[in-house]
């Protein structure tokens, strides 16, 4: 994003809206992701993840400044990872599986509510509210938000470890195939850059951003249509 910025690629004002979301998603949205993760394992049996300090919405427990730069720079970035023991889950492999997805899960959710904030300005607003200059930058503002975290749902569930939807593919592989892929693990970070850096994920990853966006659009409008 900033490189856009110093090309000449993006204006000064939606640069800054751009920082104001990406601050918004690394002190609250990533926060409340790995916090979904943390509670929906509590929930699920996981009763030493209270003593790692993660059962919180404190973004000082959870940013990862490597990861944060990584999406100002390049709209993609993480938090740290929370700690899971599945071995106290009564079934390891579905309940990690549930504990993973409720993490994109988040972000999705977070989107819709974006979705529900811009419909209700626009219903009781009106179209002078959405046509003033507030209105141009808070529907700028509302559609990045939106549009960063159906992304980052749609990274995150991409099938490669250590993303959360690996874990959700664990639980329907067979045993010798999961050890073999824990084996090399360390080496699909690598994989995951190559992927990115090669555009090679751009289609896969826009197809399912789009349908996501697209989703929580049209579950944002439905209490307002009648308005709008």
């Amino acid at each position: 994003m900033l490189f856009s910025l110093v090309r000449g690629q993006m204006s000064f004002e939606n640069a800054l809206i751009q920082i104001a979301v990406i601050l918004v998603i690394i002190f609250l949205i990533l926060p409340f992701h790995e916090w979904a993760h943390a509670f929906t394992a509590y929930k699920l049996g996981d009763k030493q993840i209270k003593y790692s300090g993660r059962l919180t919405l404190n973004p000082l427990a959870h940013i990862d400044i490597f990861g944060s730069l990584c999406l100002l720079l390049f709209n993609f970035g993480w938090a740290k990872p929370v700690p899971i023991n599945s071995r106290d889950f009564k079934y390891p492999r579905t309940f990690m599986a549930i504990t993973a997805f409720m993490g994109p899960f988040a972000n999705v959710l977070a989107a819709l509510v974006g979705s529900l904030i811009y419909y209700a300005v626009a219903a009781f607003g009106g179209a002078s509210v959405i046509n003033s200059t507030f209105g141009i930058y808070f529907t700028y503002f509302i559609s990045v938000y939106i549009q960063l975290n159906c992304f980052l749902a749609a990274f995150n569930i991409i099938p490669i470890p250590p993303l959360d939807g690996s874990k959700v593919l664990f639980a329907f592989l067979p045993d010798k195939w999961l050890f073999a892929i824990q084996k090399y693990s360390m080496y699909f970070f690598i994989i995951i850059y190559l992927l990115l850096w090669t555009g090679i994920l751009s289609v896969p990853l826009g197809f399912i951003s789009n349908a996501l966006i697209n989703f929580v659009n049209f579950l944002g409008r439905l209490p307002f249509s009648a308005l709008l």
